[in-house]
């Protein structure tokens, strides 16, 4: 079954790049992806990447620094708009259709960190997540997690769980769980048994920025093996900026070779 995202969950990411064949080569090679170029004839390079045949992410050509965005699924994308923009964020452009396949819309928070906004057509979204070689989440990254929290609750409607001392906060939307269970992933409350009440509605966290860090959202894609897709990163021209054990997963940031940052998170269960 196809998976949909209901308002105020992250749906999609796609990264700009100056040389997107370079970031073609770049990520087939780190995660296995597979890429078409879906944009219409005469428009530039829009190359959706795919894993065992599932949307996964996608890269533009970018005439700015290469970064990774997140989306943000709406059901009324001009009113979310009006929120952002009444909520003290910044409207980065109109919104923009892209074709049949959805609407979007450029917005920033307060803070500076950059997302944005979908409105769904013919395309929901990432289709495949999560597992190895997949997104996994996006993580707020700020220098006023108070003011972030308040920010997107003021748009989107989002709770705040606290597990634990490793991040600032978990995002959660209410009922996110339930709709999974009922559509794309029916077996979603017996995996996560182990898992902390409410976990099923997590679609990301919150957590300060660290030294002279932007406000930025933070873009994680699962591994089966840290160590070795940090080897293999850097074998393909990237940089390991850093490692972290959390008591969840091992991550480590990387610098893609345009400079786009992501991170690599390898899921371990408490002992």
């Amino acid at each position: 079954m196809e998976r949909t995202y209901p308002p105020g969950v992250t749906c999609w990411i796609d990264t700009a790049q100056p040389d997107p064949e370079a970031a073609r080569r770049f990520y087939g090679g780190l995660f296995g992806w597979t890429f078409e170029n879906v944009s219409p004839p005469g428009d530039d390079v829009y190359l959706m990447g795919r894993l065992d045949g599932q949307d996964a992410a996608a890269v533009a050509r970018g005439d700015g620094p290469a970064e990774w965005t997140t989306y943000i699924s709406t059901d009324d994308i001009d009113a979310t708009v009006a929120r952002v923009v009444a909520a003290g964020g910044t409207a980065l452009g109109p919104p923009l259709a892209a074709g049949d396949s959805g609407t979007s819309a450029p917005c920033a928070d307060p803070q500076g960190a950059r997302f944005e906004l979908w409105k769904a057509g013919s395309f929901s979204g990432a289709q495949a997540v999560n597992g190895p070689a997949s997104w996994n989440f996006s993580d707020l990254r700020t220098p006023d997690p108070t003011a972030g929290k308040a920010f997107y609750t003021s748009v989107f409607g989002w709770d705040y769980l606290d597990l634990g001392p490793t991040v600032e906060a978990m995002i959660s939307v209410a009922g996110y769980g339930a709709h999974l269970a009922a559509t794309a992933d029916p077996d979603i409350y017996e995996r996560q048994a182990v898992a902390p009440d409410g976990f099923e509605n997590v679609i990301g966290a919150v957590e300060p920025t660290a030294g002279d860090e932007r406000p930025r959202w933070r873009v994680k894609f699962s591994v089966a093996n840290r160590a070795a897709s940090m080897e293999l990163a850097e074998s393909l021209g990237a940089t390991v900026l850093g490692t972290e054990d959390q008591v969840w997963a091992l991550l480590a940031d990387i610098r893609d070779p345009q400079g786009a940052e992501f991170t690599i998170s390898e899921f371990v269960e408490p002992e």
